[in-house]
């Protein structure tokens, strides 16, 4: 993979593989609006004005706990809704289902996809996470039993459409194209969020909070027609593509498998170092970006004595940073490697570099500007921005080294990265109630050095050429 990538180029933007990432934006889109609908809802539909008081500790991790605290205002909800009495230890419960339900699937879905499609599998997850949504609603009328039981059959329907779509980008995405079609469609998270964030409670003031899964529930549910009828697994499959397309994919592409593996070689996978690299790497950019969006709202409202919650906008800033350097930065990945201005390798290890270093970089100099409005907002708003670099980085690398295996090593590497968010937000937790200021201090080290460990680990042991076990010919033995 390291070699000379062909250099023809097909048709670009017009094309259908770049259709297929549109697409796969507005899922991404859809699935992180409905993840962290509750999140905005539950502030209208818990009848307490203690909802503040939530632990931003959370096992759902980065998004769920950003918006517990963000910029809705309790005050003037539609009060014709329903409200519960939901104490904060329930909460947190609901809030951590949808988590659990993700690590759940994360793994066998990605294995999965790759025997029976990843089109199949995305929908369904897609699918299924959509009617939840809409049944959400109803379901808190039955109880919180229920409201614990559909967000945890949603977490793993979304674990079974995040970790397929690597399965459809080995055999979509060219070389020269993989950083931009990856990041086009992975923005989509980063994008959901913003919105959510600005839109999420104008809808439960304006139409209640059940409006909130309905709308998005309903745009899920437009999102299945789209891919049911446009995605398919092989570009040798689809109807409606041209030939010059189907041609340039085919010709830049490894050999493809004629028929679907059986067997994973773990025994392999576990020995590979430059897997440990990604999966190092993915430790390192979790846990960072899950300390500073999951505490966002009370490092600033605690130091710069801002209510964030007065302010949606300042509140959802980070979130279009992390989407507009995702795209960004895969664009330039790819302008690098179809000049022929870097290696393959070089790419990957520059843009991990990138997206670990200056992030450490901006969470070292935090508690040294904590006295500066402006400096600390603008700090805050580059960490996740310029964390997401890492999306051309080795967030794409197993793509390059195992494409065959991809959306099954996708599975593992975020599952290194949930267990880095759950255990981060456990240490900034512990280290903050033991002093607030120092203890701040301390997590912004850390994290640095987490960072500096999975950097140096990927810089020295990451690697780009397809391994020999990931090859087909060693698959059967």
């Amino acid at each position: 993979m390291d070699g000379k990538p062909a250099t023809r180029r097909g048709p670009d933007f017009c094309s259908l593989r770049y259709g297929l990432a549109l697409i796969m934006h507005f899922s991404n889109f859809t699935m992180i609006t409905q993840r962290v609908s509750l999140s905005i809802a539950i502030i209208a539909m818990v009848n307490s004005t203690q909802q503040h008081s939530l632990s931003n500790a959370s096992t759902e991790g980065p998004f769920a706990d950003a918006f517990n605290n963000s910029s809705i205002s309790i005050k003037e909800f539609d009060t014709k809704a329903t409200v519960y009495q939901w104490s904060p230890e329930t909460q947190g419960i609901i809030f951590s289902s949808i988590n659990y339900g993700i690590i759940l699937t994360l793994i066998p879905s990605g294995y999965l996809a790759g025997i029976f499609g990843a089109k199949q599998m995305l929908g369904a997850g897609l699918l299924i996470s959509s009617l939840l949504t809409l049944f959400t609603p109803l379901a808190a009328d039955f109880g919180v039993i229920l409201v614990i039981v559909v967000r945890t059959v949603q977490g793993m329907a979304q674990g079974m459409a995040w970790t397929g779509q690597f399965t459809i980008w080995a055999k979509w995405a060219p070389p020269l194209e993989r950083s931009k079609l990856t990041t086009i469609a992975g923005s989509g998270s980063a994008f959901g969020s913003f919105i959510i964030l600005c839109v999420g409670g104008l809808i439960s003031q304006v139409l209640g909070w059940p409006f909130i899964f309905y709308i998005f529930g309903s745009t899920g549910c437009i999102c299945c027609l789209l891919w049911f009828t446009v995605i398919y697994d092989d570009p040798m499959q689809h109807p409606c593509i041209s030939v010059r397309e189907k041609e340039h994919i085919m010709s830049s592409l490894p050999q493809q498998p004629s028929s679907p593996r059986r067997a994973v070689p773990i025994k392999a996978m576990v020995t590979c170092l430059p897997l440990w690299a990604i999966f190092m790497g993915f430790f390192s950019h979790f846990w960072l970006c899950t300390i500073i969006l999951t505490y966002l709202p009370t490092y600033i409202s605690t130091l710069l004595h801002v209510n964030i919650r007065d302010s949606g906008v300042l509140s959802s800033l980070p979130f279009i940073a992390a989407a507009s350097c995702t795209i960004l930065g895969g664009q330039l990945a790819d302008f690098l490697l179809s000049r022929n201005l870097l290696r393959l390798i070089t790419v990957r290890k520059l843009f991990s570099s990138l997206g670990l270093l200056l992030p450490s970089v901006c969470a070292v100099a935090l508690p040294f500007v904590a006295s500066s409005y402006v400096i600390t907002i603008i700090l805050l708003i580059l960490i996740p921005g310029t964390s997401n670099l890492c999306d051309s980085g080795f967030i794409i690398n197993t793509l390059d080294i195992a494409p065959r295996y991809a959306s099954f090593l996708m599975g593992i590497s975020r599952g290194f990265g949930l267990i880095a968010g759950i255990v981060s937000s456990t240490a900034t937790g512990f280290l903050i109630s033991q002093d607030f200021e120092s203890g701040w201090r301390n997590v912004f080290f850390l994290s640095a050095a987490v960072n500096m460990f999975g950097l140096v680990f990927y810089l020295t042991l990451g690697q780009t050429e397809i391994q020999d076990w990931a090859k087909e010919r060693l698959t059967h033995l």
